[in-house]
């Protein structure tokens, strides 16, 4: 192997010896509580469709109205010919949801926060940032060039010490809505006064707590009450809605902005006009059914008390992500495996997606989960606990 590389199998190998090497799962089915793979059932606890719309009747049928419509590919960018009407619906339909003045799509969230960053930010300024933040938002601030400070996680006081020595150009704060790994939310209303205090703009990344959260499902910003504190909320639409994509929604001179300065906006394909058609629809259903946020809510507390009956400790979250934190790398891989012997599919989460000595089990809930789905994770808990 040329150019160096020759030492990659060996890095590769060193990787499988630490518990950290990561394999794909080929699944023969569509998403759902239940999935195939490799030709056996598994009940699934490791999918983001927190609302079970991901194979919903309804949205399979807007996407298929929506290719039959509008084609399969948007063939260009939003700028020169990509944007059509379907795209440009959605994006009203979202800056309306949220109570935004615009909303613009993305083709993925971490593409989002790249031209969030790329577009506002460069040398001279600074992002204040969780530890805990999801990577797109570390790498968006790395390369736009700004200076990167991370505070400890959800710490309004942290990051007042950090915003009080370190001056910049512009200062943001970015954070996640939902942490990804441990389920938490951030506490958004003491972070926006910590911005109110050192003048900073505020982005929230709500990929899990958008669609899930909130009376309406608005998510984090509505679950908490600070509306229009957060200047640029940031949602995906393949975790709780179900399809694919991002948006960013704010005040109309930042998504503008956007529009002319954010790379991953202007030089990628828009989203296939079927996906926003589909989306429509899910956006829709999240609206007129929160029947299926209060059942989800149902199901977390059920794991909650029944992890509680059997002496496991889950991190503390209210949200669909419910972690069972393990320790080391090859323990949890061996829960993972102990799990899927039985027929259980739950991910083992391991460094460096999580710091070292806390990789764990992350459970993750659906609307379209059983009571009795959570009954049989829990039963094969404690006969793993055991053995």
């Amino acid at each position: 192997m040329r150019g160096g590389f020759a030492a990659l199998p060996a890095a590769l190998d060193a990787r499988r010896a630490e518990g950290l090497y990561r394999t794909r799962s080929v699944l023969d089915s569509a998403q759902g509580p239940r999935v195939r793979v490799g030709g056996a059932e598994l009940l699934s606890f490791c999918s983001n469709d927190y609302l079970g719309l991901a194979n919903d009747p309804r949205v399979v049928a807007a996407f298929q109205a929506g290719a039959a419509r509008w084609g399969v590919g948007s063939g260009a960018s939003h700028l020169v010919s990509g944007h059509m009407a379907v795209h440009h619906a959605l994006e009203e339909a979202l800056a309306d949801f949220t109570g935004r003045e615009r909303a613009l799509l993305f083709s993925s969230g971490y593409a989002a926060n790249l031209g969030v960053a790329g577009a506002l930010l460069g040398k001279g300024d600074v992002v204040f940032e969780d530890r805990l933040n999801h990577a797109s938002l570390i790498d968006a601030a790395q390369l736009a060039g700004a200076r990167l400070q991370r505070f400890l996680h959800n710490d309004a006081g942290s990051l007042d010490t950090h915003a009080a020595r370190i001056h910049g150009r512009r200062r943001m704060v970015a954070v996640d809505g939902v942490f990804s790994m441990d389920g938490d939310e951030a506490p958004l209303a003491a972070l926006a006064d910590a911005c109110d205090r050192h003048d900073a703009l505020l982005l929230v990344d709500d990929a899990h707590g958008f669609g899930v959260l909130g009376a309406r499902g608005a998510g984090s910003l509505e679950a908490q009450g600070v509306g229009a504190r957060v200047e640029l909320l940031m949602g995906t639409l393949g975790k709780a809605l179900g399809t694919a994509g991002a948006f960013v929604a704010g005040e109309a001179a930042l998504i503008e902005t956007l529009v002319q300065h954010a790379r991953t906006y202007i030089y990628t394909t828009a989203l296939p006009p079927a996906v926003a058609a589909a989306t429509l629809a899910s956006l829709r259903i999240v609206q007129d059914e929160p029947w299926r946020r209060e059942r989800l809510e149902a199901l977390v507390r059920r794991l909650r008390a029944g992890a509680v009956s059997l002496g496991l400790s889950l991190l503390p979250s209210r949200s669909p992500i419910q972690p069972l934190v393990l320790g080391d790398a090859e323990r949890a891989l061996a829960w993972a495996q102990a799990l899927r012997a039985r027929g259980i599919l739950v991910p083992a989460i391991r460094p460096p997606t999580v710091p070292r000595g806390s990789a764990r089990l992350r459970i993750t809930l659906s609307a379209a989960h059983e009571e009795a789905d959570v009954d049989r994770l829990l039963d094969a808990l404690a006969e793993v606990a055991a053995a």
